[in-house]
């Protein structure tokens, strides 16, 4: 991922530096085992702690002449460790190191986006708190329906990051596995106690068989997580962007005293941040493909595998970062314009209360199919020459014959759309 998109904290995950301690630490790990086991003499851990220092440009090099990075890496090591490195590795296979490596970057990734979700979700449920009755229009269809409020509007969104961090905390719970199993998985040059204590000490669980590599449905799920959570994202910034719109103008994205919003036109005030995460989206959703793609590998391993999560490991995850922190940023930052809200709910002349009338003429004795029939007649009415939609129904003599004025009026109230908002909030936000 570009350093445009990139953040600190996340891109240092999938730094060379971090790769190859990590390599360092399982080695040592497994090491520190085998010697417990009596595998191999006492003090190499020492040894290789002290003087086995990583140089990614010497490993580097290296990989240039032999072609295979762990090997590349292995021989870094013992340059400055000396002979007793010759017992790192012992009875492991690359993949050993690779994917307990990968899983446990997964792993670490997995968490700062923990984080950045737990930190969106305090940002909007403030805002939803403090707009709980900010009424506003529901549209279905793009079109107006019935009103509702801000808050409730963001309290949905609030609670689709609940489940996206109950779905990746599974998901992280999924890929924290660690093989150390040998060639094909049989451990036939290692020992089954080795892989035990490497998962402890670096806090994973065992893979009950890995046959060469840990199967990738695991890692399948995870990135199908991260693609959900930016969807989610998406959802969120598509409804900003609809919302800022010239001509509904109920939010608009905090814009600077020296933003720019053109180069052509100085009146532009454009959601670019919101757009922004459109895309960024796309990205994390397209590499949900390869990740199930590297499901079927050959029998025990294949390496078709090993150039995707190179690729996506770093992408989806550095790409989601970003966009869960510029997301947190939008809302914090929100333009909020609850005039405009009851401006463009006046836009229709209440039509919105069909729905209340037409029930009402039900408990009346109107059938269903006669009160909706009546009532779409004044709703076109209104809409099509623009009066008032109250006005229409008062002058209806079959309404007004079941209705009087004095309880029709009543049925025009606001306060009726928002009467279980409470209910909806309290069950929403409790523990």
């Amino acid at each position: 991922m570009i350093d445009r998109y990139s953040r600190k904290e996340m891109k240092a995950i999938w730094d060379e530096e971090n790769k190859f301690s990590i390599w360092l630490k399982i080695e040592l790990a497994a090491a520190e085992a085998m010697e417990k086991l009596k595998i191999i003499p006492r003090g190499v851990v020492k040894k290789v702690k002290s003087k086995g220092k990583i140089n990614v440009k010497r490993i580097l090099e290296i990989e240039k002449s032999v072609k295979h990075d762990v090997i590349a890496f292995l021989t870094s090591i013992t340059e400055k460790a000396g002979k007793e490195a010759r017992y790192l590795h012992k009875g492991m296979t690359s993949s050993d190191v690779l994917d307990t490596c990968f899983n446990l970057q997964l792993k670490q990734s997995g968490e700062i986006l923990l984080k950045d979700i737990d930190i969106l979700l305090k940002t909007i449920k403030k805002q939803s708190l403090k707009h709980k009755f900010t009424l506003c229009i529901g549209r279905s269809h793009g079109i107006h329906a019935e009103p509702i409020t801000f808050g409730l509007k963001l309290l949905t969104f609030y609670q689709e990051f609940i489940r996206n961090k109950k779905r990746l905390e599974a998901s992280i719970k999924e890929i924290s596995t660690c093989a150390i199993s040998g060639a094909v998985g049989t451990f036939a040059n290692i020992d089954p106690r080795v892989e035990q204590y490497v998962a402890r000490k670096l806090n994973l669980s065992i893979e009950p068989i890995s046959t060469q590599i840990i199967p990738r449905d695991r890692h399948a799920q995870f990135f199908a997580t991260l693609a959900i959570i930016a969807s989610s994202v998406e959802r969120f910034a598509i409804e900003i962007r609809h919302l800022q719109r010239t001509e509904v103008l109920e939010v608009e994205e905090f814009f600077g005293k020296k933003q720019k919003g053109s180069s052509a036109m100085p009146h532009k005030r454009n959601p670019i941040l919101s757009e922004n995460l459109s895309g960024l989206a796309r990205l994390v959703r397209a590499n949900v493909i390869p990740a199930l793609e590297n499901i079927p590998l050959w029998h025990e391993r294949d390496i078709s595998h090993s150039s995707v999560e190179r690729n996506i490991g770093p992408d989806s995850t550095i790409a989601l970062d970003f966009a869960l922190n510029r997301l947190n940023g939008i809302v914090q930052n929100l333009n909020i314009y609850p005039k405009n809200m009851i401006k463009n709910l006046n836009l229709t002349n209440g039509l919105f209360f069909s729905q209340r009338v037409m029930i009402e003429l039900t408990n009346t004795g109107f059938t269903r199919e006669e009160a909706y029939k009546l009532v779409q007649k004044n709703a076109m009415q209104s809409w099509h020459n623009k009066t008032s939609f109250y006005a229409n129904i008062a002058n209806d003599n079959k309404i007004n014959k079941k209705i009087p004025v004095n309880k029709l009026k009543k049925l025009f109230n606001f306060s009726y759309h928002t009467k279980k908002i409470n209910i909806i909030f309290k069950r929403s936000l409790k523990k």
